[in-house]
């Protein structure tokens, strides 16, 4: 049998996608040589971005089945590689296309990315759990889908996606873990333990920026940003690096979180940006009988919606009611959220219908305040 051809044996190569960048290794001159002898022992070397990479025994396995699966290949001797300063600085460039100087690509007018910022007037409404669910859904449905867990002070997503792994860094630039196949960085995964984060203003924007420059996004569908509650720093540095970034507000039913959510939502005023809408969490607890207890009040959400409106002068919907539910809670804690743990329940089937509208809703200037006055007369 002749052996198999170069051709064939980067065809084959092609199909094997490095796990953190998510591109074929051929694209990405991780494949410094590719050989068969006469036995038809296949000797291939692969380059690693830097020595200590963690998914390298993953990058073996492919890399094994994939040549075997070639006609002719009986066996395969993989060699694990380093990629010089020179292939590494090409690297980046190539991955940031073409720029050597990290850059936000969200916030390029031709960025066809959605962004949302998942914002609250208070904490303790859900909003880190209603982001991880949101993002899952959207995977689920086949879209790239990126999270910044931007709640610099009560970093939480990690767990909640059920991820302890490290970032790998390639010089300056960040390659994210993937988790559930959401893309996902959090201050978290650089604070050793439970280790309190103790900055001021300068600081949290210039990690946000380092967030959404520094790291490999890749091509994303959706990009979800789970911000501290209130309307402080970390909100005002989104609305200056994102300008295009939509608002997502989450309240509860209780008046008394109502109120702080509008004052969270009329932050668009100022920024400019688009309010997509509100999520009311822990709406109401399912009884075994059927009936409903409406533990913390009713018709927070709405009243918020509507007050956004009349502030935007534009419709600011109430894109969903998700009840009190047991297995979210207990999804968050295990990193399974609710929506793969078990998709048919309430809050699930509540939470991926929002996901599902938030990816299929039209693009427009409806909900986002222009800062524009009436000239007089």
């Amino acid at each position: 049998m002749p052996a198999p051809s170069q051709d064939a044996l980067f065809a084959a190569l092609s199909k094997v996608i490095d796990p953190e960048i998510r591109k074929p290794v051929t694209e990405l001159g991780m494949v410094e040589s590719v050989s068969v002898d006469d036995s038809g022992l296949a000797a291939v070397t692969i380059l690693l971005t830097i020595s200590g990479c963690p998914l390298k025994e993953t990058l073996t396995r492919d890399t094994t089945a994939a040549l075997l699966a070639v006609e002719g290949v009986t066996n395969v001797d993989v060699t694990l590689g380093v990629m010089s300063v020179e292939q590494r600085t090409e690297l980046r460039t190539n991955l940031r296309g073409g720029s050597t100087e990290p850059e936000i690509p969200f916030a390029k007018p031709s960025s066809l990315t959605r962004v949302y910022c998942v914002a609250s007037g208070k904490g303790g409404v859900g909003k880190s759990s209603v982001t991880v669910n949101l993002a899952v859904a959207m995977a689920q449905e086949g879209l790239r889908v990126g999270v910044v867990d931007a709640d610099v002070y009560g970093f939480s997503v990690p767990r909640m996606l059920g991820t302890d792994q490290r970032p790998t860094q390639v010089d300056d630039m960040i390659l994210p873990p993937l988790a559930h196949d959401v893309k996902v960085i959090s201050i978290g995964m650089f604070v050793p333990g439970n280790q309190p984060v103790v900055w001021r203003g300068p600081m949290l924007h210039r990690a946000l920026q380092q967030f959404l420059g520094d790291v490999f996004w890749g091509d994303l569908d959706v990009l979800l940003l789970d911000l501290p509650p209130g309307t402080g720093d970390i909100a005002i540095s989104v609305a200056q690096l994102i300008p295009n970034a939509e608002i997502l507000i989450v309240t509860t039913p209780q008046k008394a979180a109502a109120e702080v959510a509008e004052r969270a939502g009329s932050i668009a005023l100022q920024t400019h940006q688009r309010i997509a809408g509100v999520i009311e969490n822990m709406s109401w607890l399912e009884l075994p009988d059927g009936t409903r207890q409406e533990v913390f009040g009713a018709g927070g959400g709405q009243t918020v919606a509507d007050s956004l409106a009349r502030t935007v002068g534009a419709p600011v919907p109430l894109l969903g009611q998700i009840p009190l539910d047991t297995l979210l809670r207990e999804g968050s804690d295990v990193g399974l959220p609710v929506v793969l743990s078990d998709p048919n329940s309430p809050s699930a089937v509540v939470l991926r219908g929002i996901a599902r509208g938030l990816s299929t809703r039209a693009r427009g200037l409806a909900g986002r305040s222009l800062g524009l006055t009436p000239a007089g007369r």
